[in-house]
């Protein structure tokens, strides 16, 4: 099951390969890996009919993912590293996920590039599902992931990760939306994590952005919990959001569970449980399932299957 990111995780998802990466060369002081998914999968849900309600519920969601992760040692104190990730998805559209590189040092690794901003190491503590989930965090963009022209720092002490970030953005037409953030997390010994983050900035000529966030896990043998609460002020609308996640793992299979929220001044945006079972084979091949039970009115339930394969 996927768990909230514990401190080491942080520094590890920056100089190495994925758990299924195969090195394609390495000596002393330089390695090279590649990995990646092939994914194919679909969703059936009345949304994806026209607006008339004709059309097939039925939608292909398939996608690959490749990406090619690199290490060199430059001395005692300096590690280089870099990372390129695309995906693509069923129709050829192809977009680039990752691209960044950087240093590590004894005081934290630095990076610039695409990459995910300081506060998906919260949102990944509840957003557990291969199907489903992930809303009601991503309020003010410098939140997100996967952001361009994004500093990045990110420092390991014993328990305590430290991650902070600045995006520098332009529009076309000239307006800044630079922001910055940082975010924290203490991982206790007995299973229990906490996380809390700030995001600042602007999105747009004279519109101030803020975004406050909270979270927590708690794993205890084969069973994970897990919640994220976020709070955000985009000019003179509020938003509020939070996640409630939980996964128990039986062998091979994973049950894991989902519950999102968000509220724009008071008005209900997301509003949905999610459920889905997970069988993994191995680590290079999984299947699943998942099912949304949409509160919102007039919007529908949503059935996704797939199978996945690492490489």
């Amino acid at each position: 099951m996927k768990k909230a990111v514990l401190a080491s995780a942080i520094l590890a998802s920056l100089v190495a390969g994925t758990a299924n990466a195969a090195t394609v060369y390495e000596d002393d002081s330089k390695s090279l890996s590649i990995g990646g998914r092939a994914e194919a999968r679909f969703n059936i849900s009345d949304e994806n009919k026209n607006d008339d309600g004709t059309g097939n519920a039925f939608k292909d969601k398939s996608r690959a993912r490749i990406n090619l992760k690199g290490k060199a040692k430059i001395n005692d104190a300096l590690t280089a590293f870099g990372k390129y990730e695309s995906e693509i998805k069923s129709g050829a559209t192809f977009k680039t996920r990752y691209l960044f590189a950087g240093f590590d040092t004894q005081a934290g690794a630095f990076s610039y590039g695409q990459q995910d901003s300081a506060q998906i190491m919260l949102k990944d503590y509840a957003d557990i599902l291969s199907t489903f989930g992930g809303d009601g965090f991503e309020f003010v963009d410098g939140s997100g992931s996967k952001k361009e022209n994004n500093f990045v720092y990110t420092g390991e002490f014993n328990n305590v990760t430290i991650s902070a970030n600045y995006i520098v953005e332009n529009n076309d037409g000239g307006d800044d939306t630079d922001s910055y953030g940082i975010a924290a997390q203490y991982a206790f010994p007995f299973g229990l994590s906490l996380g809390a983050g700030y995001v600042g900035g602007n999105e747009g000529t004279d519109i101030d952005a803020s975004q406050y966030n909270l979270a927590a896990s708690y794993e205890f043998n084969n069973f994970y919990t897990a919640a994220t609460y976020s709070s955000a002020e985009i000019g003179d609308v509020d938003t509020t959001g939070y996640t409630i996640a939980a996964a128990y793992k039986i062998n091979k299979f994973t049950a894991q569970a989902v519950y999102n929220f968000e509220e724009v001044d008071k008005a209900d945006k997301v509003d949905y449980f999610a459920i889905e079972g997970v069988y993994k084979f191995n680590k290079n091949l999984r299947t699943y399932a998942g099912y949304l039970f949409n509160q919102i009115d007039g919007e529908d339930d949503e059935l996704q299957v797939g199978i996945r394969y690492d490489f």
